[in-house]
């Protein structure tokens, strides 16, 4: 099959995956650092490898979400098995998250070309609610009798990792257990009825599918398209991304979130270790009344192996 139509093949499949919802962490520079989404990219880099970044959805909006993380992840054992760490703050609302995850990939030689990789991470979650910061209805009911209470959680993730030198594809699920954090219970004696008012919060499992594909176009520019799916229960939406890579320097790409809005990002390697990433988006319509969100992150790779750029793996 020639390269324009594994490329058309491969575009078409964007608009069939783009669907709607969201209760974890949202990232634009997922691509540059897998191992946010996905367990199983532990040691995917063939080095180690140190990224952090910053967060800020929807800026000027109070409330409005705001994300840190950092991750470190390398190969062990003759690069059969991933190890990494994760350390995640996240800030939306009311609700503010703290977490810390270690990680385990098993890293399966298929032959020459293919690796397959096993990826489970096993973290400690600390929640805290302020419902002071919300307004209820009833006021006797308010956020008055609840005031700033703390939940702590244990997490398990897991996720599938198959990658060549030229093609990706991945899968991972959050929140195994589906735990409840809290559930409460109120008697609303509005309009002169009385009925029974609940508010809980659980979390629920996301699933992502992520796919990518690069496509040499000659010795100084490749092209790297991508398409991540997320879903919880019967909820979904996708992003599709439009990578290029240029001088084996500089990546550029734009994106559309589905049922949100475009945005733009890019990757500098300023030298072979060190590597910037910055990205963009606004909504459309409605949505950009939000206000544009801005993404941050600083990536160190011990191994310095910017020669293998070819893969997508290594965006």
């Amino acid at each position: 099959m020639s390269m324009k139509k594994q490329l058309l093949l491969f575009l078409s499949f964007a608009f069939a995956f783009i669907a709607k919802a969201q209760q974890d962490p949202q990232y634009n520079l997922y691509q540059f650092n897998q191992m946010v989404i996905n367990p199983a990219y532990a040691g995917a880099r063939d080095g180690l490898s140190v990224v952090t970044s910053v967060r800020n959805q929807w800026a000027g909006f109070k409330g409005a979400p705001k994300t840190s993380c950092m991750s470190i992840h390398g190969p062990i054992l003759n690069k059969n098995l991933g190890v990494g760490l994760t350390v995640i703050s996240d800030a939306m609302g009311p609700r503010n998250m703290v977490g810390v995850y270690g990680n385990v990939a098993y890293i399966l030689k298929l032959n020459t070309k293919w690796k397959l990789s096993f990826g489970i991470n096993a973290g400690y979650n600390r929640f805290q609610f302020d419902f002071r910061d919300i307004n209820f209805k009833v006021t006797e009911n308010s956020s008055f009798n609840l005031q700033n209470q703390s939940y702590n959680a244990l997490d398990i993730n897991s996720g599938l990792y198959l990658r060549s030198n030229t093609f990706f594809v991945g899968i991972s699920s959050s929140h195994l257990q589906n735990k409840t954090l809290y559930s409460y219970q109120f008697a609303d004696t509005s309009g002169g009825k009385t009925s029974t008012t609940s508010i809980s919060y659980r979390l629920r499992t996301h699933t992502v599918f992520m796919i990518g594909k690069s496509f040499k176009i000659n010795d100084h520019l490749i092209f790297a398209p991508t398409i991540l799916t997320r879903r919880v229960g019967a909820h979904g939406n996708g992003d599709l991304n439009l990578n290029f890579f240029l001088y084996n320097k500089l990546w550029l790409g734009v994106f559309m979130k589905g049922g949100y809005g475009p945005g733009f990002l890019f990757q500098y390697y300023i030298s072979n270790k060190l590597r910037v990433a910055y990205s963009y988006d606004t909504g459309m319509k409605d949505a950009r009344r939000l206000g544009p969100s801005h993404e941050v992150m600083l990536g160190f790779d011990f191994s310095g192996t910017k020669a293998k750029m070819l893969n997508p793996r290594f965006l």
